[in-house]
């Protein structure tokens, strides 16, 4: 029955050729607003697969409540591809690879790893931070792809961005936290970058910022939970580079298979994907 309903789902294989404004703007800005990169049929098809699975291995069974600031900011299952087929198809598709090798400029990518990210109704806002404070690797050509399979609007949740901070590296040795978000509220404001965030976004479109740009979400003040689904990819070629923190040692071990410092980065867990 499996292998059926996997026969089944739509194709994701085939390329989309992004505006030039699209890569444009992910250069000057480290982020970037593809729309439609799943049509309404695919983003119906894909999205009980991966809503399925993110329910089935969920392991938050605390109360909204009982949790700290980055227990309550989302729901966060990782790695999808590894424990279901369907949610695989998704997750190593060629037309989401092919549009992160284009926003970035490189040939091919690899996987680094998959993870939903569902804001629950009444959850918390997701503290200012950069998403590569956690990751292992030795260059700044790095992509996470954001993607609601649900429409969303502000009031749930929505990803905002300081553009143009990718720029300026690693910042802080934070992770999200209370901490983070009043550090990284304060240097964005002290380095007068411009806030970006898009009012509403389809289920099927898509944001897709670089792994230092700075980026936050406000609370879940609907009544829906904002289902999300994200791929983070890495430029064929990159390397293990020192650890900074033990966030970083964990992800080598979680993500990388444990690769010595200095290797590169093809593990099983990190496939080229084109």
């Amino acid at each position: 029955m499996m292998n059926k309903q996997v026969a089944a789902l739509p194709q994701l294989d085939d390329f989309k050729k992004l505006p030039a404004e699209n890569i444009q703007e992910f250069q000057a800005l480290g982020h970037t607003l593809v729309k439609g990169v799943l049509s309404p049929d695919e983003i119906a098809a894909y999205r009980p697969v991966i809503v399925d699975a993110a329910d089935k291995y969920n392991t938050e069974k605390r109360r909204l409540q009982d949790r700290d600031t980055y227990g309550k900011a989302f729901l966060q299952i990782m790695n999808l591809w590894q424990c279901d087929e369907e949610a695989r198809k998704f997750v190593l598709a060629k037309r989401l690879a092919k549009i992160a090798a284009d926003l970035m400029g490189v040939e091919n990518v690899r996987l680094y790893h998959d993870q939903a990210l569902f804001k629950e109704p009444g959850g918390g806002p997701t503290p200012w931070h950069q998403d590569q404070y956690y990751w292992p690797i030795d260059t700044s050509n790095t992509i996470t792809m954001w993607m609601p399979l649900v429409d969303i609007d502000v009031d749930m949740g929505m990803l905002t961005f300081a553009s143009g901070s990718y720029k300026e590296g690693s910042v802080f040795n934070f992770e999200i936290s209370d901490e983070s978000e009043n550090a990284f509220n304060d240097y964005v404001e002290a380095h007068k970058f411009p806030i970006s965030r898009a009012n509403t976004m389809k289920a099927g479109d898509a944001t897709w910022h670089r792994g230092f740009t700075m980026h936050h979400a406000n609370g879940n003040n609907s009544g829906i939970r904002r289902e999300v689904m994200t791929i983070i990819y890495i430029a064929d070629g990159a390397r293990v580079s020192p650890f900074k923190n033990e966030w970083q040692k964990n992800d080598n071990k979680t993500w990388l298979m444990g690769k010595p410092v200095g290797e590169l980065i093809d593990s099983e867990l990190n496939p080229k994907l084109l």
